[in-house]
């Protein structure tokens, strides 16, 4: 992009009639997006004619704002912002966002799309895996809000099958149990169907193990983990993530009906974990 069409923080808050802090705050938060060359943020006339038709001075409402939240925090993750995507979770649980809706409803869309973005080239491989970096590290400050006190519910086993690179969603799904009263043990990505089965056979109290799969056409890595699985173990099999394919469940065949349970979304996966504690025939608590 040609510096002409280049604009400096100092020449937006001249330009909006603001603080410099202002249109700094507007930046770090998602509202207007910009990127950094060198050592200044730089933003550009076309992007800054736009955040003017949309009205700086009238606050967004509640509802825009959060459905906003995702888009802003994408903006930030794909330049390596850390400081502005935490500062776009921070402003969304000011808004009275939960730790559970900043994952379901902020992170998660958020890397879906940038995931997306860079299967269809939008994206080089390295702003995909920067995003993912910051993304961790954003779980790693939220994760303490997700701790429960009292006695434990009984432990759960969860990880990415062989093949898969993924563990965002492992250790958003872990956050989300440990909030509901389980331990978790997370294998994270790329666990052989081995390492299931020894994690499992070693837990006294396991309620369910949790095989996420992300990667398409990785069918085989998931039977085999489900095959590992219940040869130690009895208890339930939750799986999860856009790599569970119709191939895989007709592979699976009629387990689907009995130890493995395929699930669809992050409420159907919880309610998943927690039916594994009802007896059998029992209905869902309130």
């Amino acid at each position: 992009m040609s510096t002409d069409n280049l604009m400096t923080l100092h020449e937006v808050a001249e330009q909006l009639g603001v603080h410099y802090m202002t249109a700094y705050r507007y930046v770090r938060t998602g509202r207007l997006p910009a990127a950094k060359v060198g050592s200044l943020w730089q933003v550009s006339v076309a992007d800054v004619e736009e955040f003017t038709r949309q009205g700086v001075a009238e606050p967004p409402r509640r509802g825009s704002a959060k459905a906003a939240y995702p888009t802003r925090l994408e903006d930030r993750l794909i330049h390596g912002d850390e400081a502005g995507a935490w500062a776009v979770i921070d402003n969304a649980m000011g808004s009275a966002l939960t730790p559970e809706e900043i994952y379901t409803t902020v992170l998660a869309p958020a890397m879906a799309s940038i995931g997306e973005r860079w299967a269809r080239d939008e994206l080089e491989i390295e702003q995909e895996h920067l995003a993912s970096s910051i993304a961790m590290r954003l779980i790693g400050r939220l994760g303490p809000r997700f701790s429960r006190r009292g006695r434990k519910r009984g432990t759960v086993v969860i990880g990415a099958p062989a093949g898969d690179d993924h563990g965002i969603p492992t250790l958003m799904m872990g956050d989300l149990l440990r909030s509901r009263g389980f331990d978790v043990i997370d294998l994270g990505a790329n666990t052989p169907a081995k390492a299931f089965a020894r994690a499992a056979a070693a837990v006294d109290h396991l309620v369910a193990v949790g095989v996420c799969a992300t990667r398409p056409s990785n069918d085989a890595a998931i039977v085999d983990a489900v095959d590992a699985l219940e040869l130690v173990s009895s208890v339930p099999v939750v799986l999860g993530g856009h790599g569970v394919d119709d191939e895989t469940i007709e592979a699976l065949g009629e387990r689907m009906n009995g130890q493995v349970r395929r699930t669809f979304g992050t409420d159907d996966a919880i309610d998943c974990f927690e039916s594994a504690l009802r007896p059998a025939g029992a209905p869902p608590s309130a």
